[in-house]
């Protein structure tokens, strides 16, 4: 669904009350209730009982479950052991009541995630333009974490922390559109665990897997372009063997050279 620039926000920008840095540790209420919208666009309603009932009580149930376990509980908040239960009423008082942001982003991850891989199929709701939905949610939701200043997106199925939101869209997304490609997917593997160890503060993890997707990608570099290589080499020598190459501009030479004895 479009997102709306209503007089209330365009008052708020004129009066300079809009975030100017990015909140991590606190999810407003407001766009909590937006991501329940959301979830209804792209996953449907499952209290509602028609045709795609089935494929929509079955993702919410996935999710739900899914939580429960990692959590250790048998339900969310609302969970009647005894009654026919209602996951999208249980996934969505968890989202609006949960106090720990990092639980609250699992259920975002984890919902978009399942919408990502099962809603992109014309089965799922039997609604054409399964993909093109699934894309609009995805677009809506980083939106709405732009619009409240909240520092996370959601990109290549996970919640990435964006710090900076030009080094997220001029470095960090453009990696990993070219990572998606599938002759870099260890790369992409170890890129991805680079951000999750940085999320959690874990520095040393996470520049060693900076390294290791570094010599990941030079070296689907050197099979694409037919370049030989030493399947064990380290980053110093595949570093020296594609400026060799001439791979990198003579005047970034200096910055990667730094950029390797950083890693």
């Amino acid at each position: 669904m479009s997102i709306f620039d209503l007089f209330s926000k365009r008052q708020k920008r004129a009066r300079g009350d809009v975030p100017d840095v990015y909140l991590y540790d606190k999810i407003p209420q407001e766009l909590r209730v937006q991501i329940v919208h959301i979830w209804r666009d792209v996953l449907g309603d499952s209290s509602e009982y028609h045709e795609s009932y089935t494929q929509s009580r079955e993702a919410y149930k996935f999710i739900v479950e899914t939580l429960c376990r990692e959590y250790g509980l048998f339900g969310l908040p609302g969970y009647d052991k005894y009654g026919d239960r209602n996951y999208l009423v249980e996934l969505a008082n968890f989202l609006l009541q949960e106090q720990n942001h990092e639980r609250v982003m699992d259920a975002v991850e984890l919902s978009f995630r399942v919408a990502d891989r099962m809603g992109r199929s014309y089965e799922f709701l039997h609604k054409s333009s399964a993909s093109e939905r699934v894309d609009k949610a995805i677009e809506e939701l980083n939106a709405r974490f732009r619009e409240h200043g909240v520092g996370y997106q959601y990109s290549n199925g996970e919640i990435l922390r964006v710090d900076s939101e030009f080094l997220h869209k001029e470095a960090i997304l453009p990696a990993l559109t070219l990572l998606r490609d599938k002759r870099f997917r260890g790369a992409q593997e170890e890129f991805l665990k680079a951000h999750e160890h940085y999320r959690r503060g874990n520095s040393k993890e996470a520049l060693n897997e900076c390294l290791k997707a570094l010599e990941s990608t030079m070296k689907s570099i050197c099979e694409r372009r037919k370049w030989k290589y030493d399947a064990n080499a380290t980053a110093k020598t595949l570093c020296d063997s594609v400026f060799a190459q001439g791979l990198v501009p003579g005047f970034w030479l200096q910055q990667f050279s730094a950029l390797r004895s950083v890693l």
